[in-house]
């Protein structure tokens, strides 16, 4: 299963902008867990250029492994679209995910309902793969 991931709100708080915020509570516990779990990371950003580095150099630095940054390998081979294809998308600005909403500051995804919900999707297409 591969996981498209944003950063901003999703994996660290929103900071002024191109700065990086406070990591969000249990994003890095979580996308280490899921990945151990066989899901394929791919971090979905807008970030580009140096942000988009710090980003990278930030989650390698926690241990986080990467399958993709910004794109899904093999893609360009069946499709030409710049949306990346992944089979789970978790972004704070997605309708309907989980969300922290703090007093002070924007929202943040909410890793306490999102990472069991990824776990159990990965478990459940384990099972339809040995059905």
């Amino acid at each position: 299963m591969k996981v498209a991931v944003d950063f901003d709100g999703t994996i660290c708080r929103k900071a002024k902008w191109p700065k990086m915020g406070k990591p969000v509570p249990g994003a890095v516990a979580w996308m280490k867990r899921i990945h151990k779990a066989g899901a394929k990371l791919i971090l979905y950003t807008m970030r580009s250029g140096k942000p988009l580095d710090e980003a990278v150099g930030y989650l390698e630095g926690e241990g986080v492994e990467l399958y993709s940054v910004n794109s899904c390998p093999g893609q360009h081979t069946w499709s030409s679209s710049p949306k990346v294809y992944a089979n789970a998308y978790v972004d704070d600005a997605a309708i309907g995910c989980p969300l922290v909403k703090p007093k002070e500051g924007d929202p943040y995804v909410d890793w306490g309902e999102v990472g069991p919900l990824l776990l159990s999707m990965l478990e459940e297409g384990k099972e339809g793969a040995k059905n």
